[in-house]
């Protein structure tokens, strides 16, 4: 019988040193983001408390990763001016760092010499690269596992580049 693919939060578990991600699109049209997102389109008010029903699964396992001793990092490329996706997602973002991720953006315009895969990653211990797939309308499409050193070192030169000209996260003003 084949052994099937682990999905992401196996691999996160898995991690042994770092789990970084690149995002690379303006806006994301995810089901279980909705609610939330369109709560802040009409209020402002968005969801920061890392305990509340949206946030808590996510904070628990960045949490309990970060305290095995992985560093999680998150890295985002941006048009600027920014989308009001975007403006959401930032807003959101300290949760992010009181889990335990470190957060940087980079605008778009300062991307174009980095070479860049076709598509949003994450990268498990600089081996095992996690692709995730969306249709033109940011809604989701799949993933894909791949370990080919090759890959995995294109996505690894593709964070750090991101990463090392990013903005943090308490820098960054949308």
């Amino acid at each position: 019988m084949p052994q099937s693919e682990p999905d992401f939060f196996e691999l996160l578990k898995g991690a042994r040193n770092s789990a970084v991600h690149l995002e690379m699109r303006d806006a994301y049209g995810v089901g279980d983001e909705s609610e939330d997102f369109d709560h802040w389109i009409t209020s402002g008010e968005r969801d920061s408390d890392p305990a509340s029903p949206y946030w808590a699964p996510w904070v628990s396992v960045i949490s309990e990763t970060v305290a095995r001793g992985v560093k999680v990092r998150r890295a985002r490329i941006v048009s600027e001016p920014v989308t009001d996706y975007i403006r959401w997602e930032h807003a959101g973002t300290v949760v992010n760092i009181a889990a335990g991720e470190e957060v940087r953006w980079l605008p778009r315009r300062l991307a174009s010499r980095i070479t860049l895969p076709g598509n949003d990653f994450w990268l498990f211990d600089e081996e095992v690269v996690l692709f995730n797939h969306f249709t033109g309308n940011g809604d989701w499409a799949g993933q894909d596992l791949s370990t080919d050193p090759d890959i995995a070192r294109l996505c690894a030169s593709a964070f750090s580049a991101v990463w090392n000209s990013g903005i943090p996260h308490k820098e960054y003003k949308v």
